[in-house]
C-alpha cells in the first residue's frame, strides 16, 4: 500500500512558482483584471500573523499575495487564496473572517479566491453573511472546484497552462487509490506530456516533482517509471529529471566508493547508494520543513543530517500534517 495521497508541498511550490498560471487557470476572469507585468509578492508571514487564532480546518495551501490592477489606478488588491482539500461546514466563514481581518490590517482591497479540491460533488461554498437588527452584510467569493474538470480530460491534456496537468494529475490520483497499475500508465502518460511541451528545465523538473509527489507509487513500479524515463531522456537528449534524481545518489557513491575501498567495491558502492538515499531524504524534509515552519535551528538541521533512513521517512510523513516542529519529531 502506498502512503495517503496528501498534496501539501507540491500544491505550495507549484502555486508559488506559477502564480499568475494558477490564476490564469481556475480564475480567468480575475487574471485579466490583473497587471502581472507590475509582478505579484507574496505575504505568506503577514497572512500567518493576521489569522494565527483564526485556523479553522486543513487545507491544503493558504496564500496572500499583492497584485496590481490593469485599470490604470497605482492601488494594489490583496490576493486571499485558499486551496481547500475536504467538505468542512466552517469554510465558508473561515474566508469571511480572513477577508474582514485582512482588510482591517492593510485598509486596501482584498480578494478570496477558493479552490476546492475535495470529493464532495455538492459542497460549493462561495457566500457567508448574516443580518441583525436591520444591519446585513455579506462575502461572495469566486470558487473552482477540481471535481469539475473530470469531464474535460481532453481538453486538460491539450492545454498547455501548467495546471492543466497538475489538475490531471490531481484527478488521477483520486480514480487510481485502489490501482497502483493504472496509477502507474496515468503517471507515465504525464510524465511523456511533460517532454512534449515547450517547457524549459527547470518547468519540467518543477512539475515533475508534483506529478511524483502526487501520484505515489509501490517501489516496484517506482523503479519502472524511472527506467522509463531514463529511456526517454536517452531518446529525446533531455537530462532533465534523471540528472537531478541522480545527484544525491552520484554524491553518495564516490564516498562510498572511497570509505569502502579496503572492505571491497560492491560493500563500498551499497554504502554509497544507502548515503545518497538519505542525504537526499534529508535535504527533501529540510525544504519541506522550512516551507511549513520557517527558519530550521542548528539543532534541527543536526538532527537530520545525523538521522538514519528510518527516521528520515517517517518525520517526512509527519510533516506533512503536524501542527509544529514539535510534533514533526515526538517519540
Amino acid at each position: 500500500m502506498d502512503s495517503p495521497d496528501d498534496y501539501d508541498s507540491p500544491w505550495k511550490e507549484a502555486v508559488e512558482s506559477y502564480f499568475p498560471e494558477f490564476i490564469a487557470f481556475y480564475f480567468p476572469e480575475a487574471s485579466r483584471q490583473i497587471d502581472w507585468a507590475r509582478g505579484h509578492v507574496f505575504l505568506d508571514q503577514e497572512l500567518r500573523a493576521v489569522v494565527q487564532d483564526a485556523e479553522l480546518g486543513k487545507r491544503f495551501v493558504d496564500k496572500l499575495a499583492k497584485v496590481a490592477l490593469r485599470d490604470g489606478s497605482e492601488r494594489w488588491v490583496y490576493v486571499h487564496l485558499e486551496v481547500q482539500g475536504s467538505a468542512q461546514a466552517e469554510f465558508a466563514e473561515r474566508m469571511f473572517v480572513y477577508h474582514y481581518r485582512l482588510f482591517d490590517r492593510y485598509r486596501q482591497p482584498v480578494a478570496s479566491l477558493a479552490l476546492l479540491a475535495d470529493t464532495t460533488t455538492s459542497w460549493r461554498p462561495s457566500q457567508f453573511g448574516y443580518q441583525a437588527l436591520g444591519c446585513s452584510i455579506e462575502l461572495n467569493f469566486p470558487t473552482a472546484k477540481l471535481l469539475d474538470y473530470a469531464a474535460q480530460q481532453d481538453q486538460l491534456y491539450q492545454n498547455p497552462n501548467p495546471f492543466a496537468l497538475v489538475t490531471l494529475a490531481h484527478l488521477l490520483t483520486q480514480a487510481t487509490r485502489q490501482d497502483m497499475n493504472a496509477r502507474f500508465a496515468a503517471k507515465w502518460k504525464l510524465v511523456q506530456l511533460l517532454y512534449q511541451r515547450d517547457w524549459d528545465k527547470q518547468q519540467v523538473i518543477d512539475l515533475f516533482s508534483v506529478l511524483d509527489w502526487m501520484m505515489r507509487l509501490p517501489e516496484q513500479l517506482k523503479r519502472s517509471l524511472w527506467h522509463n524515463i531514463e529511456v526517454l531522456e536517452e531518446q529525446e537528449k533531455m537530462r532533465y529529471v534523471t540528472s537531478v534524481e541522480q545527484i544525491g545518489i552520484e554524491k553518495g557513491l564516490l564516498q562510498g566508493m572511497q570509505q569502502g575501498i579496503a572492505q571491497g567495491m560492491q560493500q563500498g558502492m551499497q554504502r554509497g547508494l544507502m548515503k545518497g538515499r538519505a542525504e537526499g531524504e534529508a535535504y527533501a524534509l529540510r525544504r519541506l520543513l522550512q516551507k511549513r515552519f520557517g527558519l530550521l535551528s542548528e539543532d534541527v538541521l543536526a538532527r537530520l543530517q545525523a538521522a538514519s533512513i528510518d527516521e528520515l521517512e517517517l518525520w517526512l510523513d509527519r510533516a506533512l500534517d503536524a501542527d509544529s516542529l514539535a510534533g514533526v519529531f515526538a517519540q
